[in-house]
């Protein structure tokens, strides 16, 4: 079984791109971050024409989440317990949505950027995280056997080798200590990175920005996962990224990630 996560950076822009993936990939379940459309514009068909099932929760033309599977798609969830909202009031984004899939339950995460360190969205990344974390630990307390896939664009890079200059980042987020700390704190909750052992670095990436030929540049971040619980962790028999679907007219600036399980 091949599960992958994939921020498409726009579904609908990138559909005919996302179908060749698809079928030369040969995923079973595929988890996608910012599809950047609401449910009536979602292009379900790209989809279901190739045999997946599709659940899709968007509600503007911001994030979006979504996950395809041709093992079964059940009891799906759109988002977690007390997952939080942002701004004032606080309103709840369209960034988590969870699936039974066979037999996994894999969950399409887009966490969010934080923007600056002194930005109110930064504040929020963290509690973000750490509603995440708590969620997590209460699944796997009510099932320790849980087969659970946390799949997305964290939006952290947890280490310095993640990045390709750690000294380019100073004062920005996604490699500050808080950050850092708040992957980690998902990371003991039960939820091991199951991608690095099988992509080791420096210099293996999954983002590239678009300008300034960061990606010919190799001038790339590690910022999406697949974190597995302990029954699934199990079962992981090899991880890639998909870098060549990041090279072309059209790509997404986040290559995908497969997780191979026996």
């Amino acid at each position: 079984m091949r599960i992958a996560t994939w921020n498409v950076n726009s579904v609908r822009a990138r559909s005919e791109r996302i179908a060749a993936w698809l079928e030369r990939s040969d995923v079973d379940v595929v988890a996608m971050q910012e599809t950047k459309c609401r449910e009536d514009q979602f292009p379900a068909s790209v989809f279901t024409d190739l045999g997946y099932e599709v659940a899709h929760h968007g509600l503007s033309q911001w994030n979006g989440v979504a996950i395809a599977s041709r093992v079964g798609l059940d009891d799906v969830r759109v988002g977690f317990p007390e997952q939080p909202g942002y701004g004032e009031p606080a309103v709840e984004e369209a960034r988590a949505i969870g699936a039974l899939c066979g037999g996994v339950r894999v969950w399409s995460l887009y966490i969010p950027n934080g923007r600056e360190v002194d930005h109110p969205h930064f504040a929020y990344k963290l509690r973000w995280l750490d509603r995440l974390r708590a969620a997590g630990a209460q699944w796997l307390a009510e099932d320790p056997g849980a087969q659970i896939a946390l799949c997305g664009d964290f939006n952290v890079a947890p280490h310095d080798d993640d990045v390709w200059d750690i000294a380019e980042f100073e004062g920005a987020t996604h490699v500050t200590k808080p950050e850092r700390d708040a992957f980690e704190a998902v990371v003991d909750a039960g939820f091991a990175d199951v991608v690095r052992p099988h992509t080791p670095g420096p210099g293996v990436y999954t983002y590239w920005d678009y300008k300034g030929l960061s990606f010919p540049k190799r001038k790339g971040m590690r910022i999406d996962f697949l974190l597995a619980s302990p029954g699934l962790a199990a079962r992981v028999e090899g991880a890639r990224i998909d870098r060549e679907e990041r090279k072309g007219k059209g790509a997404s600036d986040h290559a995908p990630v497969i997780l191979e399980l026996a």
